[in-house]
């Protein structure tokens, strides 16, 4: 686990059948500390998010995104959050803690957006301003390293809409794009976003 921006740390598990790394994140401030959609972690940074937190919850951000959360909720007796229109949908292995909504202001100082017509319809940006950053899940992936992409269209009930509802994305202000898969784009994020969405930076 390594810190990326002020008050964020990120590490990696690479995901050999898709070819890309599932990214966990945590976010430890003054308001508090939360570690986002975790991939498995080592034990040193288990160690380090007890000695930055430890943990108070645990966010998901979307149904398919639940990954290893159980073991450090588990471990931090933090709670399991996700966005209340995904939360029926969640593995039975998975013990849900509550829920969260557009608009909602969480722990660590994110904001919930709540983006429609993806693939799962709790789909959620977390934005972080303290850090000018925005944290996605699979609203979009980093793939290839540098670009910003949809997943395959398949995984959408309509990829067009999917794509127009990422478009609320730039009403927010943010640099750094951290993504759930692939290669997160620490400045130049919202020109990469608005030229994949727009056709221009």
């Amino acid at each position: 686990m390594k810190e990326i921006l002020p008050g964020v740390w990120s590490w990696s598990v690479f995901n050999h059948e898709r070819g890309i790394n599932f990214n966990g994140y945590m976010v430890a401030n003054e308001d508090g500390c939360v570690l986002i959609d975790p991939p498995p972690m080592t034990d040193q940074a288990l160690e380090l998010a007890a000695k930055k937190g430890p943990p108070s919850a645990v966010l998901v951000t979307n149904r398919h995104h639940t990954r290893d959360a159980m073991t450090p909720a588990s471990r931090f007796k933090a709670r399991v959050l996700m966005h209340e229109l995904d939360a029926a949908s969640i593995p039975a292995t998975v013990r849900l803690g509550g829920v969260f909504r557009g608009g909602d202001t969480l722990a660590g100082g994110l904001l919930v957006i709540t983006l429609m017509a993806q693939k799962s319809p709790g789909e959620t940006a977390l934005l972080l301003p303290r850090a000018d950053a925005i944290i996605l899940g699979d609203a979009l992936i980093g793939n290839p390293p540098g670009q910003l992409n949809l997943l395959p269209a398949d995984k959408y009930a309509d990829a067009g809409r999917a794509r127009d509802g990422l478009r609320r994305l730039l009403d927010f202000p943010f640099e750094a794009v951290l993504v759930g898969d692939g290669q997160s784009i620490l400045t130049g994020g919202r020109a990469a976003v608005s030229s994949f969405l727009l056709g221009h930076p």
